[in-house]
């Protein structure tokens, strides 16, 4: 039987496009290898949870999709659904065997995929990036990283895979992406988190300090009377999706630049 996408990932056909992704990353969180080293039928479920997010989550190859024009490894159908279509007379072959007549070779079949694993810095998943990658098998590709792109997704290198053995088109390379962690920010979809601290004497008076973005550092305005876990936007500051980037939330942690400052303490000795 032909593979369902939308029973793959456990949603319905009229699923929205956020329903569709909350489950894309509840079951690839799930069956991610990394939880289940040597498992097969884990890393195979990961791999059909990841290759039906990456035409499902795509609203045009969804709409193909749905409307038959692809099959479910988004290869294209041909006339009434038949995956790669008719060549010729669609009754040749079946006369020619009748008959006794030799039957048509099959035509050069495309190359045979490669499956990678890599691991992406979290900037260059923020601000999307070029990089000449080496696999596992020390192949060195040139990969094209898309800002907003997360872990458990899979990136499709078109021709990198392996050559046909018949003169058709090689293979495509999939690299299923993992995404570091960071010390400094903390994503929430498409925006950014992050504790900015701030002196004492800053935000009793107002002032700026510089705020490391993953772009690079940027000057943040202090509000005089700021506290601690007040929260201030840096517009624009988070994933760079196209169109629509995220923003970046400063949380602000006052500290003491020198506890010892006696003109410090004698003013909470008088407060």
């Amino acid at each position: 039987m032909p593979q369902d996408l939308y029973a793959t990932l456990g949603v319905s056909k009229r699923a929205t496009a956020d329903e569709i992704r909350s489950a894309y990353r509840r079951k690839a969180k799930a069956l991610h290898p990394d939880l289940h080293p040597g498992d097969k039928v884990k890393s195979d479920e990961f791999k059909a949870v990841s290759a039906a997010f990456e035409i499902l989550g795509d609203e045009t190859k969804r709409r193909r999709y749905d409307n038959g024009e692809i099959d479910a490894t988004g290869e294209a159908r041909g006339p009434a659904g038949f995956a790669g279509g008719f060549q010729g007379d669609p009754f040749e072959d079946i006369f020619s065997g009748m008959f006794g007549a030799g039957r048509r070779r099959p035509g050069p079949r495309k190359g045979a995929d490669m499956r990678y694993r890599v691991e992406i810095a979290f900037e260059d998943a923020v601000l999307g990036a070029k990089r000449d990658m080496t696999m596992a098998d020390g192949r060195v590709l040139s990969v094209s990283i898309p800002a907003g792109l997360e872990s458990g997704q899979t990136l499709r290198l078109k021709s990198q895979g392996q050559p046909s053995r018949s003169g058709g088109p090689p293979g495509d390379a999939l690299l299923e992406v993992s995404v570091r962690t960071s010390e400094t920010w903390e994503r929430q979809g498409s925006n950014l988190r992050m504790s900015v601290p701030v002196p004492v004497k800053t935000a009793i008076l107002g002032g700026s300090v510089d705020v490391q973005t993953p772009a690079g550092p940027v000057s943040l305005r202090i509000p005089e009377g700021a506290n601690t876990g007040a929260v201030l936007r840096l517009r624009d500051k988070g994933v760079q999706t196209a169109g629509k980037p995220g923003h970046l939330f400063a949380r602000i942690e006052l500290f003491l630049e020198d506890p010892k400052d006696p003109k410090l303490r004698a003013w909470a000795k008088k407060a």
